[in-house]
């Protein structure tokens, strides 16, 4: 079994309203993602910062409409960024290991998730693509990356140290690094709409 945890408690602050719910040619933004995840994972942990961003989603979240189970849940520790969502996601999975999307990337492929999951081994705790050879850890995308739950520990001492930048999760734990080679996994999946003016390459 497969889990995907999608990360909806940002601010949006930048885009000036809450990105999971911006309509993007007639549907909301998440759909996207959530019509990607079909056929490919078992469980969808949405991650949203109070209830009623929980209930604002479920109004348009119809789980009939996808062939996995889909669950909203509150993230645990306020304010403290997606650290906070992967910890509570992890929390709320029920399986082994999830791979982690935020709310604001429609380009995700299929092949993509595939290919990730394909690097899970024994003892691996993180599958986390990166850019750049030089520079593996500088250069990854960790808001797009598989993780097991067993880093709960590893993510609740850091943020108990107030250390809340997802990279540095990934170089206290066995992390296998796949590069974004345009092929297997396209560069434009990780281009994430973070202002109105972002919007532009759907005209």
């Amino acid at each position: 079994m497969k889990s995907c945890i999608i990360l909806c408690g940002g601010q949006s602050r930048r885009m000036g309203q809450d990105k999971g719910s911006l309509i993007i040619k007639d549907k909301p933004m998440i759909k996207y993602i959530l019509s990607t995840l079909n056929n490919e994972i078992d469980e969808v942990i949405i991650v949203l910062n109070d209830v009623e961003r929980i209930d604002k989603y479920k109004e348009f979240i119809d789980s009939q409409d996808y062939n996995y189970e889909v669950k909203f849940v509150e993230d645990k520790i306020k304010n403290k960024g997606p650290i906070s969502g992967i910890l509570t996601g992890l929390e709320n999975i029920s399986t082994d290991y999830a791979i982690v999307f935020p709310c604001d990337n429609p380009f995700v492929t299929k092949n993509t998730i595939q290919t990730l999951f394909s690097e899970i081994t024994d003892n691996i705790q993180a599958v986390v693509p990166y850019h750049d050879s030089e520079n593996k850890l500088k250069t990854s995308e960790p808001l797009h990356s598989i993780y097991h739950k067993n880093i709960i520990p590893t993510i609740k001492d850091l943020i108990l140290k107030d250390s809340l930048h997802i990279k540095g999760v990934i170089e206290k734990i066995d992390t296998k690094f796949v590069l974004i080679d345009n092929k297997k996994i396209l560069k434009k999946e990780f281009r994430n709409l973070n202002r109105p003016e972002d919007l532009k390459i759907f005209d």
